[in-house]
């Protein structure tokens, strides 16, 4: 009887030890399930709920397969923040070089199940309509940030049996014409995707209500006012970092992976560089305009950090914008299109013949008519031809280093530095 007194945590963790476990394994796959619920609270606090074990035993699961990812990690983070906080352009050279189990993203089968636990980040748990099965081995999660009065950051966090490698889904941008149905997270969702990933403030015309009040006419921006904009503790790269490191505490001797879609994927990729871990993200909006701002120092390879989107969704390309877009109807300025890391990119628009459209940016459609389906994208990159010509399940690796951003405007000093108090419009 005194068992289920217990916090769930703790009856999970002693059950992992009273109960009899299997044989370890060589396998190149990994197996995770739903342990824990995440998400913001009022006070701008990462909360978190946990799965009960009772849901645990019969609950879904992810299996994903493996490969070696080498990463680059700063040998002090506090360093670093304290740089990036001041606004210190430092030389950070010194990186401890590390290699441990990734996802294999050059798999299909890993990019779909990914995939769905990321789609699942929008929904509270299994008994919502649109939740994916993943299997018996991804099935322990916890979900974050799904109170009755939590309106911004939140997600899922799986975890492997053996608490080997633990994976950290982030929700992406509730909109109703992006994933079909807003929500109570609608309104701070915009703010971050204004912030992040618009060239100044969000201001598309006289006329928007922009995020924070750094145009100085003419266009031109305020760098320093930009860059002090995205330091605030509420907003989600702040939450994102809380997040992670809330994570490592509960395991510490645990891989992380992080992976989202949309906002959520940008997200997971900043952290990703930020913290030296694996990340995946789907269709989300350029992060390497962010990273600046943020003034992450980024390692000497990115190979950790991967980027999946198709050619008919605008939104990862910086093209749905204009007056007259769906952006900017529902009130968003997703001006980048330039990315971090390495880029897997599905030209849907000409192997397939999708119509550019911001309808093929939600991850259903992603998963259901792209990632599920077996085409071949295969190319002439290798020198082969005709039959022998090797299918390829996932479109090979390339990298944004020639992509600019925001070329139109111009970035400086253009007022006092006393009065430039980058504040974010709430």
């Amino acid at each position: 009887m005194l068992y289920n007194f217990l916090p769930h945590a703790l009856q999970y963790l002693l059950a992992s030890y009273l109960s009899p476990q299997p044989p370890p394994t060589t396998s190149s796959s990994l197996t995770f399930s739903l342990r824990h619920e995440y998400g913001l609270n009022d006070a701008s606090r990462t909360v978190f709920a946990d799965t009960p074990p009772s849901a645990q035993l019969s609950a879904q699961t992810f299996t994903v397969d493996t490969s070696n990812v080498r990463t680059h990690k700063l040998r002090s983070q506090y360093s670093s923040a304290s740089a990036r906080l001041r606004g210190s352009r430092s030389d950070f050279s010194t990186w401890d070089e590390d290699e441990i189990i990734g996802p294999n993203v050059s798999d299909r089968n890993t990019l779909v199940t990914l995939a769905k636990m990321t789609s699942n980040s929008y929904y509270n748990g299994s008994g919502d309509k649109g939740w994916y099965d993943l299997g018996p081995e991804w099935n322990s999660s916890y979900p974050f940030g799904w109170e009755p009065d939590a309106d911004g950051f939140r997600g899922h966090i799986y975890a492997t049996p053996d608490n080997s490698t633990v994976v950290i889904s982030v929700k992406g941008t509730s909109a109703g014409w992006m994933v079909g149905g807003g929500g109570p997270t609608q309104k701070k969702d915009k703010l971050n995707d204004n912030l992040l990933f618009s060239c100044c403030c969000a201001r598309v015309g006289p006329t928007w209500w922009t995020v924070c009040d750094c145009f100085q006419g003419n266009n031109k921006c305020d760098q320093n006012c930009l860059e002090k904009s995205l330091v605030e503790d509420s907003l989600f790269y702040s939450v994102g970092t809380n997040l992670y490191n809330n994570v490592t505490y509960m395991y510490p001797d645990s891989d992380i992976w992080m992976i989202g879609h949309s906002l959520g994927g940008s997200l997971a990729s900043l952290i990703g560089v930020t913290f030296g871990v694996p990340a995946v993200a789907f269709e989300a909006p350029g992060d390497k305009l962010a990273a600046s701002r943020l003034h992450l120092p980024l390692p000497p390879s990115l190979q950790h950090i991967t980027h999946v989107y198709h050619t008919a969704d605008p939104i990862p390309q910086g093209a749905c914008t204009g007056v007259s877009s769906p952006c900017a109807l529902g009130g968003f300025a997703l001006e980048t299109r330039c990315h971090l890391g390495k880029v897997i990119r599905y030209d849907t628009v000409s192997k397939l013949g999708w119509s550019v459209s911001s309808r093929t940016h939600g991850i259903l459609y992603v998963i259901e008519d792209l990632l599920s389906k077996d085409y071949d994208w295969s190319d002439d990159e290798g020198g082969e031809s005709g039959e022998d010509r090797q299918k390829l399940e996932v479109p090979r690796f390339t990298e944004e280093n020639e992509c600019t951003d925001c070329f139109q405007w111009e970035f400086g000093e253009f007022r006092n530095l006393s009065t430039t108090g980058g504040s974010c419009g709430q």
